[in-house]
């Protein structure tokens, strides 16, 4: 028992540690930002590699935000939720679906237009497709039991997640800073309303 108590422990320590992270970088990018919103030396650094290897490509860039639209991203989250419930975690299910749909939403109606950062006739900050990709990813790694599986998805979320970045730098869609603290937002809110959601399941499910 001691040994589970301080996995418990261990775990909610570092989702503490993911939330305060990461509610601190996406809260302080915007410091850094020009008066009208755009691109800082940060965001010209990182974006000059990415233009000088593809811009010869940009056929790459179409194929590499692929995995950030809806139409990939909704069937997996409703897959992981599915295999939830298949075990018989039907708290976990739920949460799969509610808690990267609420990031995603807080992230729109509120995030957004806090930070007003306007790019073409959008707010770019945060990024939402990179909000929505990394909520879903971090929820599903969380809640996942295995250590194995958690590594492997993790993995699979790096990469995705680069691949993306690159793409929406190299097709203007958003900059740099716009998926740093994209990617920090979803973090903070996939960690913080996982959180409430197991207080809320407590004596449903163990998690």
């Amino acid at each position: 028992m001691f040994g589970l108590r301080q996995d418990v422990s261990t775990g909610g320590a570092l989702r503490l540690g993911g939330i305060a992270l990461g509610g601190t970088v996406a809260a302080v990018l915007p410091a850094t930002f020009p008066p009208d919103g755009g691109p800082t030396s940060l965001d010209r650094d990182l974006a000059a590699p990415i233009h000088s290897a593809f811009d010869t490509r940009p056929g790459l860039y179409q194929a590499f935000v692929i995995p950030s639209n809806a139409y990939i991203l909704v069937p997996l989250l409703l897959l992981a939720a599915a295999w939830f419930g298949y075990r018989g975690r039907w708290w976990r299910a739920a949460t799969m679906v509610v808690v990267p749909e609420l990031a995603l939403g807080l992230n729109t109606w509120l995030w957004k237009p806090l930070w007003d950062r306007p790019l073409h006739d959008y707010l770019a900050y945060p990024s939402g497709h990179t909000v929505h990709l990394v909520a879903i990813a971090t929820k599903f790694i969380v809640l996942i039991d295995s250590i194995r599986a958690r590594l492997i998805a993790l993995a699979v979320a790096v990469v995705t997640l680069l691949a993306v970045a690159v793409g929406m730098v190299g097709l203007d869609y958003h900059l740099p800073t716009d998926i740093i603290g994209g990617t920090a937002a979803a973090i903070a809110m996939a960690l913080a309303l996982g959180l409430l959601a197991q207080t809320l399941g407590a004596d449903r499910e163990r998690w």
